[in-house]
């Protein structure tokens, strides 16, 4: 069905299924975790089949934590997202599929750099809507997104996180298949990765209501953007490589 071996799916259902654990416990992290792993167990399972997921992913979400979604705080960030998704389809249309790991190697270490920078923005309408066209523009590449968005509300309380977050990426990952879609880069074989996929995200999400309320995030953060930045340096370097 696919041009990935049987232990490449699997590794690759174990990366899903902790991204999604950890997205379903912090709001976000499926990209920051799993789109790394992915990209080194097969580049073809980036970006495509994993925004495809997220979206999966993010509809759970939304249900589990609709009652504390106040959609006023996310409009803004939708707006932005507006303008990340035609910034990053023409970024895709642009560059070749050599040039495209040299940009996902740099975007993910700009994403662990965002994450551990320290920066507190306040959560305003011009923050959100840099935020929101930064995490689209990100999110649409390389599948992680939550960096950016996720500094505007990390001094926000975890059920609001988990239902606004859940609402911005819901329709940030349509303007990202959008943009995926226009440069050539979601087809029968993205399709295909994703229905092989999508029982890793399944099991993370169920996992994580589990323990939503029994593990610390922060105690999780820094191993989390470890392996973020060793698979972006990793990326990068193949990608200076194949130049």
């Amino acid at each position: 069905m696919t041009d990935l071996p049987l232990l490449q799916i699997i590794l690759a259902n174990l990366a899903l299924l902790a991204g999604s654990c950890l997205q379903g416990i912090a709001g976000y992290g499926i990209g920051t975790l799993a789109a790394p792993l992915l990209f080194l167990i097969s580049p073809m399972l980036v970006p495509a089949p994993l925004v495809l997921n997220a979206v999966v992913l993010t509809v759970f979400m939304l249900l589990r934590n609709r009652g504390a979604l106040q959609i006023r705080e996310v409009r803004f960030a939708i707006g932005g997202g507006v303008v990340g998704m035609f910034l990053a389809g023409i970024t895709l249309l642009l560059i070749s599929p050599k040039g495209f790991e040299l940009v996902f190697g740099i975007l993910i270490l700009i994403g662990v750099m965002l994450s551990v920078a320290g920066l507190r923005p306040a959560l305003n309408a011009r923050n959100s809507i840099l935020a929101g066209a930064a995490s689209t523009y990100m999110g649409t590449i390389t599948a992680v997104g939550g960096p950016p968005i996720a500094l505007i509300y990390q001094n926000q309380k975890g059920p609001l996180v988990r239902a606004n977050m859940s609402a911005f990426f819901l329709v940030a990952s349509f303007f990202s298949i959008a943009a995926l879609v226009a440069s050539d880069y979601l087809g029968l074989r993205e399709l295909q990765l994703f229905a092989v996929t999508f029982p890793g995200v399944l099991i993370g999400f169920w996992l994580s209501g589990k323990l939503v309320n029994r593990m610390p995030f922060e105690g999780l953060r820094p191993v989390i953007l470890g392996i973020a930045a060793i698979a972006g340096m990793a990326a990068l370097v193949r990608g200076l490589m194949s130049l």
